[in-house]
């Protein structure tokens, strides 16, 4: 993307007033939208993004900055600022930049940026019209595909020289069920980090049934009641849990503040023995999955939590420092406008020792989490509210009929010691997570679980 001279001469610019680090992060990301509402393409976006990053430390101290101006003054020019931002010597620097090739683990066969539009409006419509058509009751839908083909180039003042192209495919569709009046809403959004072969392990139509199916059971629902309640929560999306209530009070940005309610517990039983909680970048064609990280460091499997016992904390360059700790490959970035930090890729709970049945079978009066929406959550309390996007009663042992407006409120710590039995059907469910350093595509998942005691708020 930019050639090694020019990058080791910007990368001396930039630690030439006494910075002991000194790191460049180029992006060229191309997105692709096609939107389609009212039985018709609404609209058509192609976007393009290059830029770089640039960002030094001293010891503690972090300045960073960017540009859109690629050329090599323009890249000068902002380290320059960055520089002058120390303003503490005025030094030689000598930069050698040796490039290193991490291998890429996610196949791509169909490049979506080189599809025909009408290629990828058939796939949009085939999804929409199967959720348009599942019932007189469906009143709208709304069906998005988007395509990223996210490349970046990582070289800093240890001499790294890293690249990685990220190409990301996903489907969503809303539906929207009415009657007398009243309007309920479904919803399923699958995306991979592949190319339009996604529709070929999963097809468009069975996205849009998904999504008009749980429309129409949400719109003959009764209201949920409050209480404190046994709840099973479904795997994949409901992931989603562990993700916001756990996952970011793990993350290095938190705990090096000592802003995390896991903080200085390291080795300490923070769950359930059945828990074992990882996030993993590794996973083959994971919509959450990287090659490095935006710091160039290797992805892995990093176990957090192992049979309940807290392992390890997700940790980047600068909070490693903080914390004198090694980067696990978690740095990640929405954009070169952005600065990295600690950030999550795939996480999930593993399966566990019980049997999914045993888990339904064992609830007297509960509710079933079929589905989870979005929520909020305090990284320094843990504690958390989250929306039930498709609930049911749980009665003797059964599941039964469903209601709507539930929701799951309680504290990090409490539930996860509260997970009390861990079923055996992992699934991942996709989303995009927001943070200091942007929006993102992580991986949320887990395995059917049942928390023995959370409250549930309703109507």
């Amino acid at each position: 993307m930019i050639a090694k001279p020019i990058l080791e001469a910007v990368l001396a610019k930039a630690m030439s007033t006494g910075a002991d680090f000194a790191e460049i992060y180029v992006e060229r990301t191309k997105e692709n939208n096609i939107v389609m509402i009212d039985s018709q393409i609404d609209r058509i976006k192609d976007s393009l993004l290059s830029g770089v990053g640039i960002r030094i430390f001293k010891g503690l101290r972090c300045v960073n900055a960017s540009t859109a101006d690629l050329s090599l003054e323009g890249m000068l020019a902002c380290a320059g600022r960055v520089a002058d931002a120390l303003g503490e010597s005025n030094e030689e620097v000598s930069i050698h930049l040796t490039e290193r090739l991490f291998g890429d683990i996610h196949p791509i066969r169909i490049v979506p940026d080189t599809a025909l539009k009408s290629q990828k409006a058939d796939i949009l419509k085939e999804a929409y019209f199967a959720a348009k058509e599942k019932s007189d009751r469906i009143s709208q839908v709304s069906a998005t595909l988007l395509d990223v083909d996210h490349q970046i180039l990582v070289a800093n003042s240890d001499g790294l020289y890293a690249q990685d192209r990220q190409i990301r495919t996903r489907l969503a569709v809303e539906a929207v069920a009415s009657k007398n009046g009243e309007n309920q809403t479904g919803s399923c959004s699958p995306g991979r980090r592949m190319g339009l072969e996604l529709f070929e392990m999963i097809p468009p139509r069975s996205i849009g049934e998904k999504a008009a199916a749980q429309a129409l059971t949400m719109l003959d629902a009764d209201y949920c009641k409050a209480g404190t309640k046994t709840v099973a929560i479904e795997n994949g999306f409901g992931g989603v849990i562990f993700h916001e209530a756990c996952g970011h009070s793990l993350e290095a940005s938190a705990v090096a503040l000592n802003q995390s309610q896991f903080a200085g517990k390291l080795g300490q039983q923070i769950a359930n023995p059945k828990v074992t909680a990882v996030d993993d970048g590794t996973i083959p064609n994971a919509w959450g999955s990287i090659n490095i990280d935006d710091e160039g460091t290797p992805s892995k499997r990093n176990v957090l939590i192992e049979n309940g016992i807290l392992k390890s904390y997700l940790i980047d360059k600068l909070n490693g420092r903080r914390m004198g700790m090694e980067s696990t490959g978690s740095s990640r970035r929405q954009g070169y406008t952005f600065a990295p930090t600690s950030r999550m890729t795939n996480t999930f709970i593993e399966n566990g020792p019980d049997k999914n049945e045993d888990i339904i079978a064992s609830i007297e009066d509960g509710l079933y989490a079929k589905e989870m929406g979005g929520g909020s959550v305090n990284p320094l309390t843990g504690a958390f509210n989250f929306a039930v996007r498709e609930g049911y009663i749980i009665r003797n042992g059964k599941i039964c009929e469903p209601v709507r407006g539930a929701s799951l409120v309680g504290n990090g710590k409490d539930i996860l010691m509260n997970i009390d039995m861990v079923g055996q059907n992992l699934g991942t469910g996709q989303g995009m997570c927001g943070a200091s350093s942007g929006s993102i595509p992580t991986d949320v998942g887990q395995p059917l679980i049942r928390v023995s005691s959370i409250t549930v708020g309703g109507r």
